[in-house]
């Protein structure tokens, strides 16, 4: 059996959202709640993140299938034929006090122009 997979999510993949990763098949598992550093922008209906910088951005890490990852990059337009908005990255991110490597799903800098950051850094406290 293989290494399990990890995301991290921090917009509508989070539970409770417009695509809650909790509904996909077949079904990832919370690992908790994680941060990473960058900035998130609101893009309206979904944000982006650009990596790095001092901020924090809040979010989920789950532990995935290959199956499942195959599903988020559809979703993330990475594939099959990347649409250049999003981009896969892999770097640590901090999970409870704990470095955990994960799948983060970076927007292009070039699509946040203009668009408003999300002071707290949590999607969920744009509202």
């Amino acid at each position: 059996m293989s290494e399990p997979l990890h995301v991290f999510v921090y917009g509508t993949l989070r539970r409770g959202e417009a695509n809650d990763i909790n509904r996909l098949l077949p079904a990832p598992r919370l690992l908790g709640l994680a941060r990473i550093r960058g900035t998130l922008y609101d893009l309206g209906p979904y944000p982006g993140v650009v990596l790095g910088g001092e901020g924090w951005v809040q979010g989920e890490v789950y532990a995935i299938s290959a199956e499942l990852e195959r599903q988020l990059d559809l979703i993330e337009e990475v594939a099959p034929v990347p649409s250049g908005e999003y981009m896969r990255r892999h770097l640590d991110v901090d999970l409870a006090g704990q470095s955990l490597h994960c799948l983060v799903y970076e927007i292009a800098a070039e699509r946040v122009q203009g668009r408003p950051p999300i002071a707290s850094g949590d999607w969920r406290q744009r509202r």
